[in-house]
C-alpha cells in the first residue's frame, strides 16, 4: 500500500513491477525547530506511514522528498513568487534532494534516506518565469521536475535519478526485500 497520492511516485513503482494500492494521508509538513533535512524526511514519511490505517498483514509504504540548498530545506511553493525564488537560489547551483522511506507492516517497520545531488545550470530570469508559468513546479520540492520541463536546465546527477523524481526504487525494492516485504 502507498501512502502518497503522488503521481510520480505510483508511475515509478508500476514501472518497477511493484505492486500497489493508494491509501494516502495528510499530515502536517512543517519542519521542526533546528530539524536536520535528513531527519525531517525520514519522520515525514514514518509519520505517514503510521496514519495509514491497514491491517496487520499489510505493507505500508510511505515517503517524503525535499531539496535542500546551503542547508535551507526546500519544499512545495506555496505560489508562483516562492517558485520564482526557489529557481532563482538552484540556478547555477549544486543541490541535494533527500528522500526519507519508511515501510511498515504491523509492528514491524523500517525506515532509510536517500541523497542525489543535482547540478542545475545557470536559468535567465525570463526561463524561470516561463517555466513557472507552465504550472509544472507548483506541487514539487523545490519547485521542479528533473523529469519534465526542468530536466533541460539540469546539468548533471550523482545518485539516484528515481530519487530526484520522488522515490528511490532500488532502495525501496532493497527494503521490501531486506524485510522480506514483497509479494
Amino acid at each position: 500500500m502507498l501512502a502518497s497520492r503522488s503521481p510520480r511516485r505510483a508511475e515509478l513503482l508500476r514501472a518497477a513491477g511493484i505492486g500497489f494500492t493508494v491509501r494516502s494521508v495528510e499530515i502536517d509538513e512543517t519542519p521542526r525547530e533546528s530539524e536536520v533535512p535528513r531527519d525531517y524526511v525520514r519522520r515525514l514519511a514514518e509519520e505517514k506511514a503510521r496514519a495509514v490505517a491497514a491491517d496487520a498483514s499489510e505493507v505500508v509504504l510511505a515517503a517524503d522528498t525535499t531539496v535542500v540548498l546551503g542547508g535551507e530545506i526546500m519544499g512545495k511553493p506555496v505560489d508562483a513568487a516562492d517558485a520564482i525564488r526557489m529557481l532563482r537560489a538552484l540556478a547555477g547551483q549544486k543541490h541535494t534532494v533527500i528522500t526519507g522511506v519508511f515501510l511498515k507492516r504491523g509492528d514491524s517497520a523500517a525506515g532509510d534516506v536517500a541523497s542525489t545531488e543535482v547540478w542545475v545550470a545557470p536559468m535567465s530570469d525570463e526561463e524561470i518565469a516561463e517555466y513557472v508559468a507552465s504550472g509544472e513546479p507548483m506541487d514539487k520540492a523545490g519547485a521542479y521536475a528533473i523529469q519534465g520541463l526542468a530536466s533541460r536546465f539540469i546539468e548533471r546527477i550523482d545518485g539516484s535519478y528515481s530519487n530526484v523524481v520522488g522515490l528511490p526504487i532500488a532502495l525501496t525494492y532493497r527494503m521490501l526485500h531486506e524485510a522480506e516485504l514483497t509479494g
